[in-house]
């Protein structure tokens, strides 16, 4: 089955029905498709306790949440799943040495833990020591080899490693070196912030609070303007299986924070 998420609603569609269209303006549609299917969920049971722990990063206007709305989405994929979500905001997170594990506001051990919250920030935070040594006894969605995955450094070992290859970009640590249209990009930058795109005829410079962490130079990959935007594609892989597909597009070449998901059928 498939599910659409429309402002955090999930809308199943079941497989004896005839699939939803939605219709919206363009670029104004917030709808998501996230397979619902829970195959694998057996596997889990080892691995997760029956009660996870989802936590949020509270913020400066608690009517403009997208970590709760993320979460909740997520909780209720949980319930479906058979198991028993709570929320914690994550600064309530706690270490009780006594039990030698984290804790939540009741002083209850926590032993499936989800987080929107970037390891690189975690392992900077009083406790980071402690997560280290209890890591083995503590399972973190996501775990903590993803910082591997999301910080930019991988494209220039990419590079390193399959030189030409076609599904990857000219990427490097040092400097641009002889590519006169590329992209810099901070190692943990997230949504567009502090990127320059250079090309042989100008200069494009984003905001924001990353780049003391270092850059990768990478090649300058052109992203098509359709009638005013510029579509991104995401996609899902779930244990090598294609589980979903968003399509963003923004008024400019860089995908930032408020680029709209735009929806798509496939007929």
């Amino acid at each position: 089955s498939v599910c659409f998420s429309l402002i955090g609603v999930s809308f199943p569609a079941c497989a004896n029905r005839q699939p939803f269209v939605f219709r919206f303006a363009k670029g104004y549609a917030y709808l998501f498709p996230i397979s619902t299917r829970f195959d694998h969920s057996s596997e889990l049971k080892p691995y997760l306790a029956k009660q996870v722990c989802f936590t949020y990063l509270e913020p400066g206007d608690p009517q403009n949440s997208e970590d709760l709305m993320t979460v909740g989405y997520l909780m209720d994929l949980a319930t479906q799943a058979g198991y028993e979500p709570r929320i914690m905001r994550i600064d309530d997170l706690g270490w009780d040495p006594d039990q030698n594990c984290f804790v939540g506001i009741e002083d209850q051990p926590l032993r499936s833990i989800f987080k929107l919250y970037p390891w690189e920030w975690l392992l900077k935070d009083e406790f980071a020591a402690q997560l280290l040594a209890n890591y083995p006894f503590t399972q973190w969605i996501e775990p903590i080899w993803k910082m591997l995955l999301s910080n930019k450094g991988i494209l220039h070992i990419l590079w390193e490693l399959f030189p030409n290859h076609p599904n990857l970009l000219e990427c490097y640590f040092d400097g641009p070196r002889r590519m006169t249209n590329y992209v810099k990009k901070p190692l943990f930058s997230r949504e567009g912030a502090n990127l320059t795109i250079k090309t042989s005829v100008n200069e494009q410079m984003t905001e924001g609070p990353y780049g003391a962490e270092g850059f990768v130079y990478q090649a300058l990959a052109r992203v098509p303007n359709l009638d005013g935007g510029f579509p991104i594609l995401g996609s899902w892989v779930i244990d090598g299986t294609a589980a979903g597909l968003g399509i963003r597009e923004s008024k400019t070449p860089v995908t930032d924070n408020l680029s709209c998901f735009v929806p798509h059928l496939f007929e």
